[in-house]
């Protein structure tokens, strides 16, 4: 007995401070974010920073901060993501649970979860060899590496992750609720559009949130496919640079303790803070469709 007491005691304060330290971790990083980001603005304006569509840090007569087509660039590239991927990974994730044959759910499943195991650096390799020319060959376009190209590649990348957790949703609704339907006369189609969806939307929410996220913070996809224009994009033909690349293509070669230096971990401060927020809004609407439910 005093051993089965200690093993419970032992292991519960092994989850505790597995808690706890992902807590710390993530609240490290936010700090060390926090530290370096905000001593921009002793150089830059927060007007600059945020609302000027001009980043030139290396321009020597009179060097730039803003951020906005930065910004800019990820959202629209993220937004064009989610566009192709919740429509293709809910319409997957609800003819794999509810639809397909147990052959072909056997087969499509391993294929979801191998797409999700290929190195971002292979897919931004297809966006360029293949992909690009094809979006420049079909849209008469000078170059393919574009902002389409990006959300394209990054919809592929979401994909695995809006498929599994909206399957597992839409496998969690209780059976009682799609046998009532049946019992009424409803048809399957009509079953699942009106009762299992709904029923399964707050794991459909989490699962888009969760797209989002993926979308957000990847970075050598769209470093490799995107074009890295510094222009503020106005349609997705448009070669962009989204704030995971630039932080990756100029943090290695910025002087330590520049201006610029401290406004590369700004720009990854605004980052995580988008990531947060994007967190912080799918515990919202699973909140709400969870009380709806109830």
């Amino acid at each position: 007995m005093k051993l089965r007491h200690l093993t419970d005691t032992f292991f519960r304060y092994l989850f505790l401070t597995a808690g706890v330290s992902a807590i710390g971790i993530l609240f490290s990083i936010f700090i060390m974010l926090a530290i370096n980001g905000l001593q921009t603005f002793t150089d830059v304006s927060i007007a600059q920073f945020f609302l000027s569509a001009r980043w030139n840090p290396s321009a020597f007569a009179e060097p730039s901060y803003g951020i906005l087509t930065l910004v800019t660039s990820t959202v629209m590239v993220t937004i064009g993501a989610m566009i192709i991927a919740v429509p293709l990974g809910i319409g997957t994730a609800a003819y794999i649970s509810e639809i397909a044959p147990a052959y072909i759910r056997e087969t499509l499943k391993p294929i979801v979860e191998i797409l999700a195991g290929i190195p971002s650096v292979v897919v931004g390799f297809f966006g360029i060899v293949f992909l690009g020319p094809l979006i420049a060959d079909i849209f008469n376009l000078t170059s393919g590496l574009n902002a389409l190209n990006g959300s394209i590649l990054l919809a592929v990348m979401a994909l695995p992750t809006i498929v599994s957790v909206s399957e597992d949703a839409i496998r969690s609704v209780p059976r009682e609720f799609k046998e009532g339907s049946y019992a009424l006369g409803v048809n399957r189609w009509l079953t699942l559009i009106k009762i299992t969806l709904p029923a399964a939307s707050s794991g459909i929410v989490a699962a888009v949130m969760l797209g989002v996220g993926r979308a957000i913070g990847e970075t050598m996809t769209v470093l490799m496919a995107t074009g890295n224009a510094l222009q503020l994009p106005v349609s997705f033909f448009d070669s962009v640079r989204t704030m995971t690349a630039n932080i990756a293509i100029e943090l290695g070669e910025v002087p330590f303790g520049s201006t610029h230096y401290y406004g590369l971990f700004a720009v990854g401060l605004v980052l995580f803070l988008m990531s947060l927020a994007v967190n912080i809004t799918s515990e919202h609407f699973t909140k709400k469709y969870r009380w709806h439910r109830k």
